[in-house]
């Protein structure tokens, strides 16, 4: 998604680590806290941070959140996370972003229209057992309960060998969606693209398959 102006609600350690990659990446970030502490903290940073008494639709407006094209709210009191995501979507900000405490804390808010629900704690977890599970995982995006993308080195076997040789999808029932090498990523690399040693594949498939390609 292309966009210029991003708010962030709630300057905790997922909000604060939302708003400061979103900077970083050249996007102008309005950042918005009741905790004076943690705004002086992101005010060097972000292109605005400001401390607020309350976060109420008036308080918003004033602060121009309406002109914002993405919004993520990261408050860890359920009820204000609730309605604060309420209030960006009556806004008609085209993306509003929503962390959720619990499975029905995340209903919730994908009832009431928020485009993406994150599940922070739960989403590290999932990371941490599968790098327990398979120390040859370097990373790991869920899809659903049945195919996740995953990034992992190339295994010795493949090394010289191109996609078609390597024979993936057929023999392991992953297909490989990019390659990773050094600064560059090929994304949908040809049946003749040929694996080297420090290659990372980005990989689409499930668990079990993914393990037993690193056999």
């Amino acid at each position: 998604m292309q966009f210029k102006q991003a708010v962030v609600i709630g300057l905790g350690r997922f909000g604060s680590s939302v708003a400061q990659t979103l900077e970083r990446q050249g996007h102008q970030v309005l950042g918005i806290d009741i905790d004076e502490h943690r705004v002086t903290a992101m005010s060097r940073i972000l292109t605005q941070a400001v401390t607020v008494s309350e976060v109420t639709d008036e308080v918003l407006a004033a602060l121009g959140v309406k002109e914002c094209d993405v919004g993520v709210v990261g408050m860890a009191d359920i009820e204000s996370s609730i309605i604060i995501s309420q209030i960006l979507k009556d806004f008609g900000i085209k993306m509003v972003v929503s962390k959720a405490k619990s499975e029905l804390h995340g209903r919730v808010l994908e009832r009431i229209g928020v485009d993406r629900v994150i599940f922070p704690e739960r989403d590290m977890g999932i990371r941490l057992a599968n790098s327990l599970i398979s120390n040859t995982i370097v990373d790991y995006i869920e899809l659903s309960k049945e195919y996740n993308v995953f990034e992992v080195p190339t295994p010795t076997k493949f090394v010289g060998k191109s996609l078609l040789e390597a024979n993936l999808r057929a023999d392991y029932k992953i297909s490989v969606i990019a390659v990773k090498r050094g600064e560059e990523v090929v994304v949908a690399p040809g049946a003749n693209f040929r694996i080297q040693a420090q290659d990372k594949l980005v990989v689409i498939g499930k668990n079990n398959d993914i393990i037993h390609f690193h056999d």
